[in-house]
């Protein structure tokens, strides 16, 4: 062997363990519901007896979005993203719903530990340990779902959540949706909160309003974004939700690089596109060593739509 040849070895893709096969490419884009396929974090799954698989996910230094945090951590909003994606991959492939079917996020809560999320020298190698519970179906149909994620780095657990999700047949879902199953963002956006008071770098990354109307902000977000919107959708996603909700609480701790550390989420309502949806933040208080928490509201039409308690580390602490 040359030395030419021998310094390109793959070593990078060695896993720890009996894991390896978990990492070797992207699962379908539909059984995840993206339209590109570098949105797709999920990279294997197998069976991991009764009610439970195990999935791989690979975490990039370089998102297009979620980035790295302060150059030292991945953003644990690619943790969220891959706990969403596990629960459409699990529908499909063990509750056997149809491609087709919408569903809804109605719970989603997750925490990890710091050194779970730090950079290395390549992307990381996550296990998901996922467990189904709660099924809920209707004349044979699933029409609600729960599940738990463990995650497991290098061998160490690093965080853990769970989900609660409910899924409805097309016909049924353009019945609940009437009038708004053809709804489309606005295309003008009011003028956005400064990036560098969210951690961001540029507007188009930016999802919440410069003005305040009682100490609350406009959720915006442009809909040409090419992760916020990876395909059309007739209302906000939920993870647009929690991205807001993540600024807000930057915003709020006066700490642009903190590194969001839990989130605890409730989506009661589709937050529709044609009228303003405000967020605010409460009850800040301490969470730990370097930790800060607070609750962030979203309110439309003066009704609640969600709710999210955000912790941060402030200290931004390794």
């Amino acid at each position: 062997m040359t030395v030419a040849i021998q310094a390109d070895r793959p070593d990078f893709l060695e896993i720890e363990g009996d894991e390896s096969g978990l990492f070797d490419q992207a699962v379908p884009r539909a059984l995840v519901h993206r339209a590109a396929i570098s949105e797709v974090l999920l990279t294997g799954v197998r069976s991991g007896g009764g009610d439970r698989l195990r999935m791989g996910a690979q975490w990039s230094r370089g998102h297009s979005y979620y980035g790295a945090v302060a150059g030292r951590w991945h953003d644990p909003m690619l943790f969220a993203e891959a706990m969403r994606q596990a629960g459409l991959l699990l529908a499909h492939e063990t509750l056997g719903i149809p491609l087709g079917f919408s569903f809804l996020t109605e719970t989603m809560s997750f925490d990890i530990a710091e050194e779970g999320v730090q950079l290395g020298r390549g992307p990381a190698h996550v296990v998901l340990d996922v467990t189904l519970r709660d099924v809920v179906r209707r004349g044979g149909t699933v029409s609600g779902y729960a599940y738990d994620v463990v995650a497991h780095r290098n061998g160490r657990r690093v965080g853990s959540g769970s989900v609660g999700a409910k899924c409805v047949n097309p016909a049924v879902y353009r019945r609940l949706r009437g009038d708004y199953t053809e709804a489309t963002p606005p295309r003008s956006l009011p003028a956005a909160i400064s990036p560098e008071l969210v951690g961001r770098t540029c507007e188009f990354d930016v999802v919440l309003a410069a003005e305040t109307r009682d100490g609350a902000r406009a959720l915006r977000a442009d809909p040409d974004h090419p992760v916020l919107f990876d395909h059309p959708v007739d209302h906000h996603p939920g993870m647009v939700l929690m991205e807001a909700a993540r600024q807000a609480a930057l915003d709020a701790l006066r700490c642009p690089d903190g590194l969001l550390v839990g989130c605890d989420a409730e989506f009661h309502r589709y937050v529709e596109f044609d009228s303003p949806c405000l967020i605010s933040t409460s009850g800040r208080h301490r969470a730990g060593p370097g930790r800060e928490a607070l609750s962030v509201a979203f309110h439309q039409g003066g009704a609640a739509v969600a709710d999210c308690k955000v912790t941060v580390n402030a200290g931004a602490e390794s």
